[in-house]
């Protein structure tokens, strides 16, 4: 992760940024608008040159920051990404989608099997599809918004970062500490299934406390220890192929989690 100052690079000019959909449901995007309180204090700082959901103006040659959310499925979106970084002095991958590769993540394997199964009715000016991968798959990527959707006071501090550097660490724990301090139960007692045990921490834990079991859209921690989870999903009564299963939904394309298996 970068800790360079964009703001300071550049001077009195704001950092100019571009934001960048691909395969994804703009939901990110969306969490973006939804931080009014904040909304004109972060765009105060910023000058907005692209941005694909709010305009339809054509993406301009020179920018310091881009914003991503969605997956690399086409060698166009791939051509995309390649093209951002290499313009970009900040590259941000916000999502699930964009981190994990998320939902269209799920049609990897069998894209690999069956790739004229998967998609069938592509536009000509995407090119050929590829299994889904995050960008950070394809190109370096200085800072990750993490969650579906993410957190838009999660974004704003990511964006702070991003435009005046800082020495702040990054989670890798695992969700079951925030519940503990959040005091609430755990679902394993009552034998349902929940992914925090090896999921990525740094939303405070938003689901469980809404009485959810946590789905791991904030991927796997680096710190998870599948083979004890595993275990451990066992000894509560909960399938280990359910476990197995639910995870496929935001870590398809984790090498970590092909190594486990």
């Amino acid at each position: 992760m970068s800790g360079t100052c964009i703001a300071c690079q550049e001077g009195p000019s704001a950092p100019r940024v571009v934001v960048a959909g691909l395969a994804s449901c703009f939901g990110c995007q969306l969490q973006i608008t939804n931080g009014e309180a904040h909304l004109m204090d972060v765009l105060g700082q910023i000058d907005v040159r692209y941005w694909q959901l709010a305009s339809s103006d054509p993406m301009p040659d020179e920018f310091d920051v881009a914003v991503i959310e969605g997956a690399v499925t086409t060698e166009e979106s791939e051509r995309t990404v390649r093209m951002l970084r290499e313009r970009a002095a900040t590259l941000i991958a916000i999502g699930a989608c964009a981190t994990t590769a998320g939902i269209p993540g799920m049609a990897a394997e069998r894209f690999m099997e069956r790739p004229g199964q998967v998609y069938d009715r592509v536009p000509d000016a995407c090119g050929a599809m590829i299994a889904p991968r995050p960008v950070s798959a394809v190109v370096d990527v200085d800072f990750e918004v993490r969650s579906c959707p993410i957190d838009t006071l999660d974004f704003v501090d990511v964006l702070q970062r991003a435009l005046y550097g800082s020495n702040k660490q990054f989670a890798t724990k695992t969700m079951c500490g925030d519940c503990k301090r959040n005091e609430t139960s755990c679902f394993y007692g009552a034998q349902t299934l929940c992914l925090g045990l090896v999921t990525t921490a740094g939303c405070g834990a938003k689901c469980v406390n809404l009485g959810r079991p946590c789905n791991g859209c904030r991927g796997l921690s680096p710190d998870a220890n599948l083979a004890s989870a595993r275990e451990a999903v066992a000894r509560y009564g909960v399938p280990v192929e359910e476990f197995d299963r639910a995870l496929q939904m935001f870590n398809q394309v984790n090498p970590a989690l092909a190594a486990s298996e």
